[in-house]
């Protein structure tokens, strides 16, 4: 058979289909080494698996994971939100304690009574904008401070200059008066 029929054969089926245990292998692999925390869950949200990034994420070891309810780990409700809603939701959340903000894509697992959390560490995007808002507030209030100045310096001005110009006029009410009492003599 020629080359190029083998490979119209694959291309036409699609992508080549390992055998269970390869794919198994492959799927375990980038479980393991995706930056995102995976987090599977039965139906009373008790946690059956947990990554390495959900792990780093949370500050937690696996041993003292499984088993427990997800809510005690990621100090949210949104495995039950997601089960009583029937699957699929999206959910923004942070944990102080932690200094730790993600956000989750939750999902059923067709067939089984498991529930999966794909976790984003948003973490650094949360502070930075954090960061931006205390910068635009400090801006705001230096604004401020400075348009007050302006205001003082203003009204200082405003002071001096009538105070001199009410001196002006008392000084040359009093020439024009004598020379009017000059002139009358």
């Amino acid at each position: 058979m020629p080359r190029s029929e083998g490979l119209e054969d694959r291309t036409t089926q699609g992508l080549i289909q390992p055998d269970s245990q390869e794919t198994a292998r492959h799927i375990s692999a980038i479980l393991e080494q995706t930056p995102n925390g995976v987090l599977l869950v039965d139906k009373e949200t008790r946690i059956r698996y947990v990554n390495p990034s959900f792990r780093e994420m949370f500050h937690c070891h696996a041993e003292e994971l499984l088993g427990q309810p997800a809510a005690k780990f990621i100090h949210s409700d949104c495995f039950e939100r997601a089960i009583a809603q029937g699957g699929k939701l999206m959910v923004k959340e942070s944990v102080p304690e932690l200094n730790v903000s993600y956000r989750v894509g939750l999902f059923t697992i067709e067939g089984e009574d498991l529930y999966c959390g794909i976790f984003i560490d948003i973490s650094e995007e949360e502070e930075a904008r954090k960061h931006y808002y205390e910068l635009r507030a400090q801006t705001l209030e230096r604004a401020q401070e400075v348009i007050s100045r302006q205001m003082k310096t203003a009204q200082e001005i405003a002071r001096l200059l009538g105070e001199t110009t009410a001196e002006t006029k008392v000084l040359l009410v009093k020439l024009m008066s004598l020379f009017e009492e000059e002139s009358k003599k």
